[in-house]
């Protein structure tokens, strides 16, 4: 039988994440508490919002088991996550960009990120009838060579 994946919310105001006994326990202000025992339950993430306590047992055992934790502001945006170091999921991302510079192709995926975020904006500037970016920026990303990735980040500034 698949256990069901767990997550642990502090999403009000005042409540406290702790551990206890190889449990996580979360205490509300007025008192009340839930515990989330480690090895009955997969606990597959935690979100903390602002105005929330978590003790430093509680963050290294996050750590310790991978479990990951997702930081919100007061209105519920996220902020942080917070991963294990042994956490490598950004190793194959970093990989094929070290390739991309390698093969050169860098220069040509640079390009058209920095022309798809002018063209959005235009969009959006077009929708609420207010003055367009210059095209001109347009003709000089597309004419730009492959050693010309610091001109690119001017332009697209």
């Amino acid at each position: 039988m698949k256990s069901k994946t767990t997550k642990i919310a502090l999403e009000g105001f005042g409540s406290y994440l702790g551990m206890q006994r190889g449990s996580f326990v979360v205490r509300d202000k007025d008192g009340k508490e839930e515990r989330y025992p480690l090895f009955e339950s997969d606990i597959g993430e935690i979100r903390i919002r602002s105005g929330n306590t978590v003790s430093a047992g509680a963050l290294a055992c996050i750590g310790f088991w991978q479990i990951d934790c997702l930081l919100l502001s007061g209105r519920g945006r996220p902020i942080a996550i917070l991963r294990s170091l042994d956490d490598d999921s950004h190793v194959s991302t970093r990989i094929a960009q070290y390739e991309s510079l390698k093969n050169g192709k860098f220069s040509d995926i640079a390009k058209q990120f920095v022309l798809s975020k002018i063209e959005g904006a235009n969009e959006v500037l077009k929708k609420y009838g207010l003055r367009r970016l210059d095209y001109s920026r347009i003709e000089k990303i597309k004419s730009l060579q492959e050693n010309d990735i610091r001109a690119l980040r001017v332009l697209a500034s």
